[in-house]
């Protein structure tokens, strides 16, 4: 290789590393910047006459007498019981998860499996029922919920989360079956198994990176929903997303902001190490499903 040539090699590296550094820098500011404001008091973090007092921390100094403190994580899980917020959707986001996968890994082995022609138009009308907005889902659940006195409790809102997420599961899973060759099922039949437990123990081994990856979608959504727990849970019962959304509103209160801040910063933390420690099945299970086996 020619100086030239390593020359360009060594400065299109560096343009490269350069761009990245600085695009995971933008992308990681808000984050970063948020995190950094939650351990100021109000006056700082939203100062409207000096933007440095955020970084200083002038009026945190006054205040509370240092430049940091823990007054809105105090404020936000202790005063306001965010950590209620918090079991709410740990039992919610659990239960849509794990009945979108019990069902959906069903559903799409079959689909996947079926040799007649009304397959496709099931996944068809799953995809449409999936695109339609979930507030026209939530309203036509409100009647039902409240006729018959179910409306505010977690069951209401995971059963409206799951039939919004089993479509995306059912494509997702099924695009996964359909690159699973067909003779892992036979050989395995032959072999002794039901159909079921070729299901089990042969064909859900390999489709493990699917799942994970699936399984993931699937909690982003019910962990990030606003819409349908929004409409219907009870303030009791409320989930983080409207919890956070209820500090907002009351901005009034002294303090509640910074509280709302707070809670951002403990409901996002949770995914950045989710997504770190499930990077490799996640990465595996994309590619697996765009690669014919």
């Amino acid at each position: 290789m020619s100086a030239a040539s390593e020359h360009r090699s060594t400065a299109l590296k560096i343009y490269s590393y350069g761009f990245i550094w600085l695009w995971l820098l933008i992308a990681a500011f808000p984050f970063l910047w948020t995190l950094w404001g939650s351990f100021k008091v109000e006056g700082d973090f939203f100062s409207k006459t000096d933007w440095t007092n955020a970084v200083f921390g002038i009026r945190t100094t006054l205040e509370t007498g240092a430049a940091y403190t823990g007054e809105g994580y105090w404020g936000a899980w202790v005063k306001e019981e965010f950590w209620l917020a918090v079991l709410n959707t740990l039992i919610v986001v659990v239960s849509v998860v794990v009945i979108s996968l019990t069902f959906g890994t069903l559903g799409a082995y079959a689909l996947s499996r079926s040799n007649y022609k009304y397959t496709l138009w099931i996944l068809i009308i799953a995809l449409i029922f999936r695109a339609m907005p979930h507030m026209t889902l939530v309203s036509g659940y409100l009647l039902p919920f409240f006729e018959w006195n179910v409306w505010g409790i977690l069951p209401t809102s995971i059963i409206v989360l799951v039939a919004i997420n089993q479509p995306f599961t059912l494509w997702m899973l099924h695009s996964f079956f359909e690159n699973i060759p067909k003779d892992l099922d036979e050989s395995a039949m032959v072999d002794g198994c039901t159909r079921f437990q070729a299901f089990r123990h042969v064909i859900i081994p390999v489709m493990w990176p699917g799942v994970i990856t699936t399984g993931l979608f699937s909690f982003l959504l019910a962990y990030n929903d606003f819409a349908v727990t929004a409409m219907l849970l009870s303030k009791e019962n409320q989930t983080m997303v409207p919890k956070i959304a209820s500090f907002l509103g009351t901005t009034q209160t002294k303090g509640n902001v910074m509280f709302a801040v707070a809670a951002v910063v403990s409901a996002t933390a949770p995914l950045f190490i989710l997504v770190m420690f499930f990077q490799r099945q996640i990465v595996s299970g994309l590619t697996a499903g765009a690669v014919k086996g």
